[in-house]
């Protein structure tokens, strides 16, 4: 699993499996934010599938699912009430996570 620290509190990433979700919290993440609609693409699994594999692990997840290309001022404000909300750090993942550092840039975080 590759992934970019932005900060010490936001991490991103491509697409992750509920597989990853160990290492994710073995690295000390204490939430994970999709920012990718379910069935963006047919391989992809539903944010449920990482949440429910979250939850042993005690991390906190949230979905503000974000079209590709289409980032508009609802999405940016959702991204910050929802980061704002949960406990940090934070893994943040779509498609490429080129979605969530646009995100993070755009709300001024």
């Amino acid at each position: 699993m590759n992934f970019t620290c932005i900060t010490p509190d936001y991490t991103v990433a491509a697409q992750i499996s509920a597989a990853d979700v160990a290492q994710i919290a073995a690295l000390g993440y204490r939430s994970i934010m999709c920012n990718r609609p379910d069935g963006e693409e047919a391989a992809q699994p539903d944010f449920a599938v990482i949440d429910a594999a979250a939850r042993p692990y005690g991390i906190v997840t949230i979905h503000v699912p974000v079209i590709s290309g289409q980032i508009v001022s609802a999405n940016i404000d959702a991204f910050r009430a929802a980061f704002s909300a949960l406990p940090g750090p934070v893994f943040a993942y779509c498609r490429s996570g080129a979605r969530c550092q646009n995100l993070w840039q755009l709300a001024g975080q």
